[in-house]
């Protein structure tokens, strides 16, 4: 199998998952008590006031540092807290994790990081393509990633680029992957919550999933076509 073909399978698999994804949020929302859940749920998040908010920032700030995939406590951050709220956790959350992981990995376990690194044939394309260009290239990774969130935080601190303009670059290109999987997240809060609510406002609320599926695709294509120009190649 081509490597064309390839990525064409992990795309597909990968858009296959999450629509499969939105179906079990809105099937859970009509077969299981969720909306009982959520109020709960939601009432002892309110009752911890701003603790609540900041003990689901440690959890994932600790979680994506151990490795654990931050896709679904992102996706819990947007049930949890709605979408503005959500994105604004997690946003902060991620690049958090994201700083730390950068420092530990330059300043405090560098030899364990390297060798981790060294078995990645990735990496050596990565820290190249980030020694000549810099930000631009993490910004385009964070977009399409090539090697997971957590690890590559981690990798990033073994390259050239300093602390800071990786931690801004971060920041601004996690946002569309942030606010797609909040987006989940919320959609799911929105239908356990759904009694009494019209025809029209579900249909703005399923096209607004699909407009910023529509726009994370594009850019994440967008992305792999200027990696793979500038020779990071994250999908070999």
């Amino acid at each position: 199998m081509t490597g064309k073909k390839r990525r064409a399978r992990r795309g597909t698999v990968k858009w296959i998952l999450l629509a499969l994804a939105v179906a079990g949020l809105l099937a859970a929302g009509r077969l299981l008590p969720v909306a009982s859940w959520t109020k709960q749920v939601e009432g002892w998040i309110a009752g911890l006031g701003a603790m609540g908010y900041a003990a689901f920032y440690a959890i994932y700030v600790v979680a994506v540092l151990l490795f654990v995939p931050g896709a679904a406590l992102t996706i819990a951050g947007g049930f949890l807290f709605g979408l503005t709220r959500g994105t604004a956790i997690v946003s902060l959350a991620a690049t958090t994790a994201a700083g730390l992981a950068f420092l530990i990995a330059r300043h405090a376990a560098r030899g364990a990081v390297e060798a981790r690194a060294r078995k990645d044939p990735r990496f050596t394309a990565i820290d190249e393509a980030i020694g000549e260009r810099g930000w631009k290239i993490v910004a385009l990774l964070r977009l399409s990633p090539a090697v997971p969130f957590s690890l590559s935080n981690y990798f990033y601190g073994l390259t050239a680029i300093r602390f800071w303009p990786y931690l801004l670059t971060s920041f601004v290109a996690m946002l569309p992957g942030t606010v797609l999987y909040v987006y989940l997240g919320a959609a799911g809060r929105a239908a356990a919550r759904g009694e009494g609510r019209t025809p029209l406002e579900n249909a703005y609320l399923v096209a607004g999933l699909a407009a910023t599926v529509a726009v994370t695709v594009y850019l994440t294509r967008v992305a792999r076509k200027a990696l793979r120009k500038a020779g990071a190649a994250p999908d070999r």
